[in-house]
């Protein structure tokens, strides 16, 4: 039910960034506020069971369900955000983007070493994002415990490259 109506919601750009992408605009979704709320109660169901000490949130869409859903869950939530962006000290990960590379950041104190964290964005595509910022918190010594995702694209893979971080991966539309 819940990927039905994110699918009612979400809109589709054409050539968004570039030709030939197709763009899943998800800031429909956040014109429903229960469409919101039902997303948040359904990870919440889905992540039963596994430790979560914190939520971060991948910048910039990862940010509109993260800080709701580590508030829900009753635990802190960290930015990761795009290179240049953070006041503190800050440890980088570059990567390869589809279409170029891209650098991201978290504060050094934004978890303790040994604490589960949860990864959250709003889409899952290939999967660098993600297993960039993964890469970012076990250097910093966390354990990523999950990965939450509103959409996903399945045809991209990106489920396959970040299973081998953690089996846990919650994606409530896939494309």
């Amino acid at each position: 039910m819940i990927e039905q109506q994110i699918k009612s919601a979400v809109r589709d750009i054409p050539d968004f960034p570039k030709p030939g992408i197709v763009f899943k605009d998800i800031t429909t979704i956040l014109k429903d506020p229960a469409l919101c709320e039902g997303i948040i109660d359904a990870f919440i169901e889905k992540l039963k069971g596994i430790r979560i000490d914190a939520v971060a949130g991948v910048e910039s869409r990862g940010f509109l369900f993260g800080l709701t859903l580590a508030t829900r869950l009753g635990v802190p939530f960290v930015p990761v955000r795009k290179a240049g962006k953070l006041p503190y000290s800050i440890k980088q990960k570059a990567y390869e983007l589809e279409y170029g590379t891209a650098t991201i950041e978290m504060h050094t104190d934004a978890f303790e070493p040994g604490q589960h964290i949860l990864l959250h964005d709003d889409l899952l595509a290939t999967g660098g994002t993600v297993t960039a910022a993964s890469d970012l918190i076990q250097e910093m010594g966390g354990v990523v415990s999950g990965f939450s995702f509103v959409v996903g694209l399945g045809f991209l893979k990106g489920k396959e490259r970040i299973a081998p971080i953690s089996n846990n991966i919650i994606v409530l539309a896939e494309y």
